[in-house]
């Protein structure tokens, strides 16, 4: 099985951006966490992280044409203003889980609404680093279930 594993803006000052919402981990440590848990689950995980709306696109378009078999996204602040990665979101064909470090429901009234929230599986938010785990054991569920 294989999840792609899509990481948003400003993603990758983890571990120095705004410590109380988004704890000390680094993008590194968190990916590090993920393949720990995805070999434990039998599961290929392929991160990607990008400050550029268009590549995040691209990078959607290329996990379709390369079949994963689930995705998991913390789009950051795009969840909720990007229709260009949710138009792109909608072409997969697999199981979709959003995520977020943050309880964004519990966060300024602009982050309450997500963009994807109709087009995904599920959302998993406010777990700190334990909602990219739990994400990817939604997903790895998800997707047995569709195979």
């Amino acid at each position: 099985m294989k999840i792609l594993m899509l990481h948003g803006i400003n993603h990758n000052m983890f571990g120095k951006r705004d410590p109380k919402q988004y704890g000390t981990m680094t993008l590194d440590e968190i990916d590090a966490r993920l393949q720990a848990l995805g070999k434990e689950l039998g599961t290929e995980i392929q991160s990607f992280q990008t400050n550029n709306e268009g590549e995040m696109c691209e990078r959607i378009h290329r996990g379709f044409a390369e079949e994963v078999d689930a995705v998991l996204i913390n789009a950051g602040a795009w969840t909720h203003y990007s229709y260009g990665i949710r138009d792109a979101l909608a072409i997969l064909t697999v199981p979709v889980v959003e995520l977020h470090m943050s309880n964004i429901h519990a966060r300024e009234k602009f982050r309450h609404h997500s963009v994807f929230a109709e087009i995904v599986k599920g959302q998993i938010c406010g777990f700190g680093v334990d909602s990219y785990l739990l994400g990817l054991r939604a997903a790895v569920s998800a997707a047995a279930q569709t195979q």
